[in-house]
């Protein structure tokens, strides 16, 4: 029977998922077989699985990093925040329901039994099973019905390590007040700690461990220095959008409007890493820059809502202008939508039922259903360039520059749509840049050369390094000893 441990945050965004993927590589290189789970996420950014499932992009990553495949069982509820409906649950891979933050404080007893039978199922084929907890283990007016922190520890009986980020301040004070505010059988479960994202000199931090040793009695596991390469590794959290790109000689100016509810934007972090290329994103506030020699439109949760966020931006009229100066637009999933004559919805599913109007670019309409598409997606742009990517989207897009598809397929079917001129293409298929030839192929279409690098490779060589950097600064020994 495989052991298991779970590592709980003392708030978001201290680094859970990134040292997850990091010690399941760690301990994949060591010979075990890792198993990465979160009983749940929320988040808008998801990937798709062999079977047509939905888990959180983190998830993806941290299957990477263990060398599997991954599985809707890694991430057994995704909550989606949408606008007025509240968030989309997503329970093994599939659309469950939809609830507002209150409601679903009252539907997660129903979750367990599926997060439950998720876990054991992953323990049936791993040596070792690193689970993530979600947001903060401290939130106790939340403890009632939990399924993504100490609820989940206690119903599994599998020790707890808490990681604290020192980057914020306070670290001391988090992770001790995490202790003083848990009831004592939550607080009993965690056997250890660590402090992450530590710059300095760690000697400094020396006298801090053993405070946080002594006031606690968990074992101090390891101060963690910032890892240099974490902006390369695709980001879950939304926070990563505030975060400033790496610095960019590149010439070809790529702007991406930056709208509330923005899903999937891991699409981007391809483009970011072409050193050909600077990726601009465009907050509200800010007008697109005229020298772009493409408006990236990204994926959204709820296409009719982020439509009227562009519009309150002026971003409509920055996109007008850019394509009389003969620029290209691309839209991608609920972006490519926004491109047409209009959006339908008749059941209500974003929101009040009604229609608007899209911008007008390509010739489409698009009708909202209930029905949606998640699958893998792989074949050959109108250029002939492959494509390997996954859709997960609603609605349905017909028109007449739909008959200008932007690919087709391999089980033949068309997707997307292009202007007669082809400078305005829209597209469901996401990880278009993930693919090192697609990726070439919109470079050189925009009069830019590809940096001929492979996207993956990138991305598993900095797996490794991550791995070698948490060998070097973390006790794995000690976490193998705590796991159960």
């Amino acid at each position: 029977m495989a052991k298991a441990i779970m590592f709980q945050g003392t708030g978001s965004d201290v680094g859970k998922s990134l040292l997850v993927a990091g010690i399941a590589r760690a301990l994949t290189l060591r010979g075990l077989k890792v198993r990465p789970f979160k009983p749940q996420n929320m988040s808008n950014n998801a990937g798709v699985t062999a079977d047509g499932g939905e888990i959180g992009r983190a998830q993806m990553l941290q299957a990477k990093a263990a060398m599997v495949p991954p599985s809707v069982h890694m991430n057994p509820v995704l909550l989606k925040p949408q606008s007025e409906i509240g968030s989309q649950i997503i329970v093994q891979g599939k659309l469950w329901g939809s609830a507002r933050a209150a409601e679903y404080q009252q539907v997660k007893p129903q979750m367990l039994p599926f997060v439950l039978e998720s876990f054991e199922r992953l323990k049936s084929d791993a040596d070792i099973v690193l689970v993530e907890g979600a947001g903060s283990a401290s939130e106790v007016n939340l403890r009632t019905n939990d399924i993504a922190n100490m609820g989940f520890a206690q119903a599994a009986d599998i020790p707890v390590v808490l990681i604290g980020d020192i980057e914020r301040g306070g670290v001391i004070a988090s992770l001790v007040g995490t202790k003083a505010v848990l009831p004592s059988e939550d607080a009993a479960l965690i056997a250890g700690f660590i402090v992450n994202k530590f710059r300095g000199d760690p000697r400094l931090f020396d006298s801090g461990m053993e405070i946080v040793r002594q006031a606690t009695g968990w074992g101090a596991l390891g101060l963690v220095p910032h890892f240099d390469g974490a902006d390369r590794l695709p980001a879950e959290d939304a926070l990563a959008l505030d975060q400033p790109l790496r610095a960019s000689d590149g010439t070809l100016v790529i702007a991406v409007p930056i709208l509330p509810r923005i899903a999937n934007f891991d699409d981007l972090d391809p483009l970011a890493a072409e050193p050909g290329v600077r990726l601009v994103r465009v907050k509200p506030g800010q007008a697109l820059p005229g020298n772009a020699a493409l408006v990236l439109l990204p994926g959204s949760k709820s296409t009719i809502a982020d439509l009227q966020a562009l519009r309150d931006a002026g971003f409509d009229i920055d996109i007008q202008a850019h394509v009389r100066r003969g620029g290209h637009v691309l839209g991608l999933c609920a972006g490519y939508q926004m491109l047409g004559r209009t959006i339908a919805d008749p059941d209500g599913i974003e929101g009040a039922p009604g229609t608007v109007n899209g911008l007008g670019f390509l010739a489409i309409d698009t009708v909202l259903t209930g029905k949606k598409q998640t699958t893998l997606a792989n074949g050959r742009d109108f250029g002939g360039a492959p494509i390997n990517g996954y859709e997960i989207h609603v609605g349905e897009t017909s028109g007449p520059d739909c008959e200008r598809p932007f690919l087709i397929h391999g089980d033949g079917r068309p997707d997307g749509a292009r202007s007669a001129d082809g400078r305005i293409v829209g597209t469901y298929v996401h990880g278009l840049f993930t693919d090192d030839a697609q990726r070439a192929a919109w470079i050189g279409r925009l009069g830019g050369t590809a940096g001929g690098f492979s996207y993956d490779a990138t991305v598993e060589a900095v797996l490794d390094g991550l791995a070698a950097h948490l060998e070097r600064h973390l006790d794995i020994d000690g976490l193998l000893r705590l796991a159960r």
